[in-house]
């Protein structure tokens, strides 16, 4: 037991001394930087009560304008964050090649549904980059509109059952909106049909949420494990709770089984991925693991942002009846001249709506 204890108190020693010295790291270099705490770094408040752009703003407005960059740390990790325009665009462009890396965790190996384009790094993601460029062109995402105008259409039935039920007229917009995104999700990316409008304890949308929400590990391993992913890999560390990963890996491999046993195309996310699978480039073959991650990312990217926006943008119209009537206006006039059909080129036309939605109606109107 004593030695045990001997080799323990050692071990933190040494973990302690290493923090500090990594903690060092931009001291050392006169890089003008925050002082990090023990043993989060800059990151303490992140995944608890502040998101990575709270974080982050305070300190960009504090050094900018005194250094082209600032220095920062994930744990044990630095991170720069850059301030200056013309050294964002070298890094984006003219040194591209040498800025690639997400910095995030994947391990495609033991957590393939972290194997998405947002988070592999290197070659990988330069080569996943270049297959997936054709597949979300604005000429293949036309293919889907079909499907998602036929859950839109659903969400309007929906919302007017609740309508003609609702306890005061009000309706709680924030959770319909969330089912809606996970139907279009769930239709367009790993091409099911998971009735979520109608069924709130729909298994996918609980998925779903605990996809958003819930962790593998505890704050601190999952900080260590982005802040050193290339260790977490070496351990074969996983960041994905084992139900999420089970479920939409089981939801993938069935939908593909089904579809190239029986010849099935919907037009669909899933029908173009399988199109780059097919194809057999000796190359860079995509893999029934790449498919599940790229629809996984669609999901995790899409859920939470898109019923935000959709939410905020009705809260906004309901505040502004004159932004409202000015919507329903062009709304009617597009409608008519599409032959009262809400088609891909309709959409197109509405350029108010998209000012709407990109927040820009504020500064038209002002």
């Amino acid at each position: 037991m004593s030695v045990f204890l001997a080799l323990l108190v050692l071990s933190v020693t040494i973990f302690g001394l290493f923090l500090k010295y990594r903690h060092g790291f931009w001291q050392r270099r006169g890089i003008p930087h925050e002082v990090p705490s023990f043993p989060m770094g800059d990151f303490k408040e992140w995944r608890t009560t502040k998101g990575f752009f709270e974080i982050i703003g305070p300190i960009y407005k504090k050094y900018k304008g005194t250094s082209p960059f600032a220095g920062m740390f994930l744990v044990f990790r630095p991170v720069a964050l850059i301030l200056d325009m013309d050294l964002v665009k070298n890094i984006l462009i003219k040194d591209f090649n040498n800025f690639r890396d997400r910095g995030v965790f994947s391990n495609q190996r033991d957590d393939p549904l972290t194997g998405h384009l947002f988070a592999l790094d290197g070659t990988k993601w330069r080569d996943l980059r270049q297959k997936l460029t054709s597949v979300f062109s604005s000429g293949k995402m036309k293919y889907m509109y079909p499907t998602v105008i036929k859950v839109a259409e659903d969400f309007r039935k929906v919302l007017e059952e609740k309508q003609a039920t609702a306890v005061g007229g009000v309706i709680e917009m924030s959770e319909l909106l969330s089912r809606f995104t996970a139907d279009v999700i769930g239709v367009c990316a790993f091409g099911i049909d998971c009735n979520c409008l109608h069924d709130p304890q729909a298994e996918f949308v609980s998925m779903c949420k605990r996809a958003v929400i819930e962790r593998r590990h505890n704050k601190f391993i999952d900080s260590l494990m982005e802040g050193a992913p290339k260790l977490a890999r070496t351990l074969r560390m996983r960041q994905l709770p084992q139900e999420v990963h089970d479920f939409y890996m089981g939801i993938v491999h069935k939908t593909i089984e089904y579809r190239e046993q029986n010849n099935v195309k919907r037009n669909d996310l899933m029908d173009l991925l399988l199109e780059l699978k097919n194809k057999g480039d000796k190359n860079f073959a995509i893999t029934v693991n790449d498919i599940a991650a790229q629809a996984f990312v669609f999901l995790i990217a899409g859920l939470e942002t898109s019923s935000t926006t959709m939410g905020f943008a009705l809260y906004e119209l309901a505040k502004n009846q004159a932004i409202q009537d000015k919507l329903r206006r062009e709304i009617s006039d597009v409608l008519e001249r599409h032959n009262n059909e809400y088609t891909y080129e309709a959409m197109q036309d509405m350029r108010y709506l998209d000012q709407v939605f990109s927040g820009e109606w504020k500064t038209v109107e002002n």
